[in-house]
């Protein structure tokens, strides 16, 4: 609730493209989580049946459900019945705390689930209303400076290849405290030795990739990646911004000596060549790593040497593309009932991201969170961390 403080009853409602969803629906979603899946499996009747249509999103053993794409027509429910609806299931909830209804093994379960899904939720809203205000020619803010998370970091300093000797290691959630079923089970893995980049890819190094012609390259692209640029006249990351006279910025400030501004969620802001460069999909990862003689890690090198190298960004500043894609780990099980289409119908066209971002709630933050998009997604905040041979 906090996360929409900012926003007015228009912002609420608007859908930018069919990936993100309005505000709104993140809020009713959520909550529709704990009626259906806490609240109703309890044997207590829904807060508000008609919802199970509207505000489920994957969970195909529910039922039918609204398309994804047109999340930005629901105009109704207005945003204060959604309100409403969450201080009910909330006021529900409550009640219910300390009771025995709640201490089984399945209601605790379910509702530490909530919790996490509701906190992934959470930087998808802040994702999505990025998204919107940076489709406004207002460019308007979501955030005064002073009040985002410290993280977005600088890398000022030289990076440094970490070296890491190969061999088998493990990778995987250990068991201990919280993880989503794709997190495991944990499982031994063979490394060929590998060095790591000690920093994130910087907006000032992939500027000179941009300004050495490096979307107009096709050998340095994936032959999808390459048709991906094309198609979509792509020129930049997402969110670096032309000039004013709506010249696209690489035939302009990028070639020249000024830097493009960048659109943030503070609104538009100068250029900052020491902060790690965000909003780029993994065609433009996989590409930036060709040019720069290096490589992206896979997602076992990525955990080892997170776990043992001198790494620094490795959260709280952005998610970082590896070469692996989604895929399960030897021995994964999904979990039994509506729960196992959480993520495992989901293993597939799509690549895996590690660490966290500057919108990812903290305790996400950990070396076995395996993070998923499709390569051309850009709208969530990931960025480049190199890796090599060696």
């Amino acid at each position: 609730m906090r996360l929409v403080e900012p926003l007015g009853a228009e912002d609420l409602v608007v859908q930018s493209m069919p990936d993100a969803s309005p505000a709104k629906w993140h809020l009713a979603h959520t909550t529709w989580f704990f009626d259906r899946f806490v609240l109703q499996a309890l044997g207590l009747p829904a807060v508000r049946a008609e919802y199970d249509y509207l505000f489920n999103s994957y969970y195909d053993a529910i039922g039918a459900r609204h398309p994804r794409h047109a999340r930005g027509l629901l105009t109704r429910p207005t945003a204060e019945e959604v309100f409403a609806y969450r201080r009910a299931v909330d006021g529900r909830l409550a009640e219910l705390e300390g009771s025995r209804h709640l201490a089984s093994a399945d209601m605790v379960a379910a509702l530490e689930l909530g919790r996490n899904h509701e906190e992934q939720h959470q930087e998808l809203l802040v994702m999505d209303v990025k998204h919107l205000f940076g489709s406004s020619p207002m460019g308007p803010a979501y955030l005064q400076k002073s009040e985002t998370r410290s993280g977005t970091g600088t890398g000022t300093s030289e990076m440094a290849w970490c070296a890491v000797g190969g061999g088998v290691g493990e990778i995987g959630h250990a068991g201990k405290g919280f993880a989503f079923d794709n997190e495991g089970p944990r499982h031994k893995v063979y490394t060929a030795p590998f060095s790591m980049g000690s920093r994130l890819v910087t907006c000032g190094e992939y500027l000179a990739f941009v300004r050495d012609g490096g979307y107009r390259r096709p050998e340095l692209w994936l032959s999808e990646g390459w048709a991906w640029v094309q198609v979509g006249a792509r020129h930049a990351p997402l969110y670096w911004m032309s000039n004013e006279t709506g010249v696209p910025a690489i035939e302009s400030r990028m070639l020249g000596d000024q830097a493009p501004p960048v659109f943030t969620l503070h609104g538009p802001q100068p250029f900052e060549a020491a902060a790690p460069v965000t909003h780029v999909s993994y065609y433009e990862a996989d590409a930036y790593a060709r040019w720069a003689g290096a490589r992206l890690p896979t997602e076992a090198e990525w955990e080892i040497a997170a776990s043992a190298a001198a790494l620094t960004q490795i959260d709280g500043h952005a998610w970082q593309w590896t070469q692996s894609a989604y895929a399960p780990y030897p021995g994964f099980r999904p979990l039994a009932g509506a729960f196992g289409e959480y993520n495992g119908k989901f293993m597939v066209s799509q690549m895996v991201l590690r660490g966290g971002s500057c919108a990812t709630p903290r305790a996400h933050s950990r070396v076995t969170y395996r993070n998923f998009f499709p390569p051309n997604a850009q709208w969530q905040f990931s960025g480049i961390r190199l890796a090599r041979d060696t």
